[in-house]
């Protein structure tokens, strides 16, 4: 079993108490706001002493949960369905998969919303199904439907290489199945827990993260919630951003106020009750991010959440090793600037020299250079 059912569940589902990284112990919070993001936001109702009073705190220690442990298992329980399949060209051009008729494969995993299961079209192409009942959703169902409703909603109108594919959805009687990219490899948390990576590797994918945070700012979303357990990775070394369970699309006047993501990727405007936040967010996220694959531990590490907050709330900055590379170290510090406004926005980093190496010739050639 490799990664891969884990980061499916995690681009759709919202996690249970667990820890995901397995490193260092951590456990990945998520800071939730129930309101909507062009209401004020309450005063914290839990005692917070000195400077710490003024951070979201009334507001976050009840909404955080813990990402959850997937359960996998080897079972194929196979089905398959009546209509049949088609491809459809989208507005580039291209073609895009419209599942009609498929087969229900193996259980890849489950997740707080339902299972995930492989599916295969009678065309033979494999994709994730994600099975959610419309009615076991416990206490918190209404709230759990509605965040699907709008993840499904950004992700329909997303045609970009660097973030997972939506395909559509289907209804059968009080189940709802939401047909998405298979993508084969896993995510960068789990990659880097693999392998070692290099500069170079990081420097690639940390391009192609920048292009789709270029293709979502231009669209006003803001992710929420880049971290390496988000990114997914296909066996050809593209990436994916997935999990767009946070997002949110902003006006161009608008910016967001609710505290939400994952705490030691959080920026610290975030957590500041007083300011509002727009893609500067992001680019914070980035840096602990490309800081995440270097150093393959989270950001703050052996820091506990509540910690973590306060100090990032304080303006607090990750540690960035002396043993990386200028380039890299250069890279991270601007992105995790504690002034939003002086950080640059992903278009400007694709500019940057660490997302700008020459490609080097993996091995030495044996042959004798050309006369």
């Amino acid at each position: 079993m490799t990664g891969s059912a884990w980061d499916i569940v995690q681009s759709f589902a919202p996690r249970d108490q667990g820890s995901e990284l397995g490193l260092g112990g951590s456990v990945d919070s998520r800071c939730n706001s129930d309101k909507e993001e062009e209401n004020d936001v309450e005063d914290g109702d839990a005692a917070v002493e000195g400077e710490l009073k003024e951070l979201r705190i009334g507001e976050t220690f009840e909404g955080f949960t813990g990402t959850s442990s997937l359960s996998t298992t080897n079972d194929d329980d196979a089905s398959s369905t009546t209509t049949e399949a088609m491809f459809i060209i989208s507005p580039n051009g291209k073609f895009k998969r419209n599942i009609k008729s498929w087969m229900r494969g193996a259980l890849l995993g489950s997740g707080s919303f339902g299972m995930v299961y492989e599916g295969i079209s009678d065309e033979g192409a494999f994709f994730a199904v994600k099975e959610v009942s419309l009615l076991d959703q416990g206490s918190n169902a209404q709230q759990s439907i509605v965040a699907l409703e709008q993840e499904i909603a950004l992700l329909s109108q997303f045609e970009h290489e660097n973030i997972v594919q939506y395909y559509g959805t289907d209804k059968e009687e009080s189940k709802l199945y939401i047909f998405i990219e298979l993508v084969t490899q896993g995510s960068l948390s789990s990659l880097y827990q693999k392998y070692k990576l290099r500069e170079s590797q990081v420097s690639a994918y940390t391009r192609q993260i920048l292009n789709g945070l270029v293709y979502l700012h231009e669209r006003n979303v803001v992710h929420r919630d880049i971290k390496c357990a988000n990114i997914l990775v296909h066996a050809n070394g593209s990436v994916k951003l997935a999990d767009f369970g946070l997002a949110k699309e902003m006006s161009k006047i608008n910016m967001l106020r609710s505290c939400k993501g994952s705490v030691y990727w959080m920026a610290p405007e975030v957590i500041n009750p007083k300011k509002m936040y727009g893609p500067s967010a992001d680019i914070w996220s980035l840096g602990c991010t490309v800081l995440e694959m270097l150093t393959r531990q989270i950001p703050f590490p052996n820091v506990e959440w509540t910690n973590a907050f306060f100090m990032i709330g304080r303006g607090e900055q990750p540690t960035i090793p002396n043993y990386l590379s200028k380039e890299a170290q250069d890279f991270i510090g601007q992105c995790v600037r504690v002034d939003p406004e002086s950080r640059p926005s992903a278009s400007q980093l694709l500019e940057h020299p660490f997302v700008n190496r020459p490609l080097r010739a993996s091995f030495e050639s044996s042959s004798p250079p050309a006369i």
